[in-house]
């Protein structure tokens, strides 16, 4: 791999590459994360990978963040029926606007969306 995962000085989970890149605020954020992934691709009726500039047209107007994964640049939103990753970090740490990345997981019920 081109960078390591790391613990930045004030906890932030994160990758070195050419340049340092928090992904979450905390270990925790980042387990968040990965549960959350797998509950959502257990879940969704739909997943949509974005890639690359495309990761910029993303309209978030009616979504909120998912707090729990305390996220940095690597985030979650949740919508009325859906969930989005958005995944800048390994772009930032690697200076690659190609590395962009996005899953839109949707047609989630209130049990995809929360898992309770």
């Amino acid at each position: 791999m081109a960078y390591a995962f790391m613990i930045g000085p004030d906890g932030e989970f994160g990758i070195d590459g050419y340049l340092w890149a928090p992904l979450h605020a905390s270990t925790e954020g980042w387990v968040e994360s990965l549960a959350l992934a797998s509950h959502a691709r257990r879940w969704a009726k739909t997943i949509t990978r974005i890639t690359g500039q495309a990761v910029d047209s993303l309209d978030l107007k009616g979504y909120e963040p998912v707090p729990e994964v305390q996220g940095m640049t690597d985030t979650w939103w949740r919508g009325k029926d859906s969930l989005i990753a958005l995944y800048r970090g390994v772009a930032n740490g690697m200076s690659d606007r190609k590395s962009l990345e996005a899953h839109v997981y949707g047609g989630l019920d209130e049990w995809g969306l929360d898992a309770g």
